[in-house]
């Protein structure tokens, strides 16, 4: 096992990571950008080592500091958490060329997955089943409306790089489709250096569905159930739930086979989650994440399984410690993003936070990095908790939240809060009916 593992992100998630390292013995290092010196994880690290300014690409994402952070404290493993440089292919080789671990998957998976063109090709020659669209990258936009004519309207042009809904235009005739297609490539090479953009058909109103999976080297690969991740703004992910409303238990277990048998096929190694797209019945494979999601501790509530202590074990060559036949669902359990941000217009409200009083009692869970006194920088991510409710069914689970919601008190700032108090108030939500699309055309007509 690891004596020590630099933690190369900030706020909740490298808390978590502390944490599981902390409960398996091993020692954390935490890396910081002068804007972060005051963070919880800092505070608590067993070292720290500021590795720039507040910019993220002066700090999170400075390789070089990084590294030079690991080898003076002498860590042996790297864990990236989510976002920043979790799924860069080249800092994991760096990471391992350095000869330290890094707590994920082979670099070459997180290039193959990287590219949603190339994951498609992948994970459809494993048995996975796809949303139609082209088979590789669109170079010439007459060359998207001879595919069109083929897959039929509406479409999606999509970037082959990056995520978060970026790089992402809807066509639904012909005359949309050119100037979809060069928009989408202009964004995609704005955000991620890359202009790569194929085409997909565009599903109206499709559930957002995926598959947590983990796998060992020694050969065992076991899927942990699915999440709902419909309620979307921007197509960024809002509130998360497991198990899905919208699946029983034969559709639920017949995707969680089909998926374990393609990632023991590719040989993965790791925690992984196949995203889908999920309409009439059928499911549409989307995207691979090579990382750990935000929205694990929902599938930590239903399971019992501690997915960051799996995750740093497989990691240091051992195997898991259950196997498919041990995995046990209970009850339902929902997770909400708490940003720092308007509710409603989402302007984003950084700034000191004044009190912070978490919710408390049984099965319910707050991991986040704020704390009375604590000042939000303006120069990451909004997200400044995830408040994660456990109950023996959903309509346990939504009066847990309800009551958790009302419960939590953050002052000084902004937060998404009043958001979910008045969209648990929905009954469209509180029966577990809704798609993709269900979360934007409810908040139009709630503003309107």
């Amino acid at each position: 096992m690891f004596e020590k593992v630099l933690i190369a992100n900030r706020g909740e998630i490298a808390l978590r990571i502390h944490r599981a390292c902390h409960e398996m013995g091993i020692a954390t290092v935490a890396v910081h950008s002068t804007a972060d010196r005051d963070a919880k994880h800092v505070l608590l690290a067993d070292e720290s080592v500021c590795i720039g300014p507040p910019a993220a690409a002066q700090s999170y994402l400075n390789v070089p500091s990084i590294m030079a952070a690991a080898e003076i404290t002498g860590a042996d493993a790297v864990h990236p958490g989510y976002g920043f440089l979790s799924e860069n292919a080249r800092f994991a080789e760096i990471v391992q060329s350095h000869g330290l671990t890094f707590i994920g998957p082979s670099p070459d998976h997180i290039r193959l997955m990287g590219d949603k063109i190339t994951a498609k090709v992948a994970v459809k020659e494993a048995g996975i089943p796809v949303v139609p669209g082209s088979v590789g990258e669109i170079n010439d936009p007459e060359d998207a409306i001879a595919i069109a004519k083929d897959i039929g309207f509406p479409l999606l042009v999509k970037a082959a790089s990056g995520g978060g809904g970026r790089g992402m235009k809807l066509a639904r005739k012909e005359d949309e489709l050119i100037q979809a297609v060069q928009t989408a490539r202009a964004e995609a090479a704005a955000a991620f250096g890359d202009g790569t953009v194929y085409l997909e058909r565009y599903l109206e109103q499709p559930r957002h569905i995926e598959v947590q999976v983990i796998a060992d080297s020694h050969g065992n690969v076991v899927h942990l159930g699915e999440r709902d991740c419909s309620l979307q703004r921007r197509n960024q992910k809002v509130l998360e739930e497991a198990p899905s409303p919208a699946l029983d238990q034969a559709g639920r277990e017949e995707i969680g086979q089909i998926v374990r048998k393609a990632i023991s096929k590719i040989g993965y190694l790791g925690v992984g989650t196949v995203e889908f797209l999920y309409e009439d019945g059928k499911f549409y494979f989307i995207e691979m994440n090579t990382r750990l999601q935000v929205e694990h501790p929902v599938t930590e509530m239903v399971t019992g399984v501690d997915l960051v202590r799996e995750q740093i074990a497989i990691a240091a060559g051992e195997k898991l410690s259950f196997t498919q036949d041990d995995v046990r669902f209970n009850g339902c359990a929902i997770e909400c993003r708490i940003n720092a941000e308007h509710p409603r217009t989402f302007v984003p409200s950084p700034g000191k936070v004044r009190e912070f009083h978490p919710p408390g009692g049984l099965g319910v869970r707050l991991d986040s990095a704020v704390y009375s006194g604590y000042s939000i920088p303006p120069y990451y991510d909004s997200l400044i908790g995830k408040l994660i409710v456990h109950g023996a069914c959903r309509e346990d689970a939504l009066r847990r939240l309800s009551r958790s919601l009302d419960e939590l008190v953050v002052t000084g700032i902004e937060t998404t809060l009043p958001l979910f108090q008045d969209l648990l108030k929905n009954p469209d939500f509180q029966k577990g009916d809704y798609h993709i699309h269900w979360l934007e055309e409810w908040l139009a007509k709630h503003d309107s």
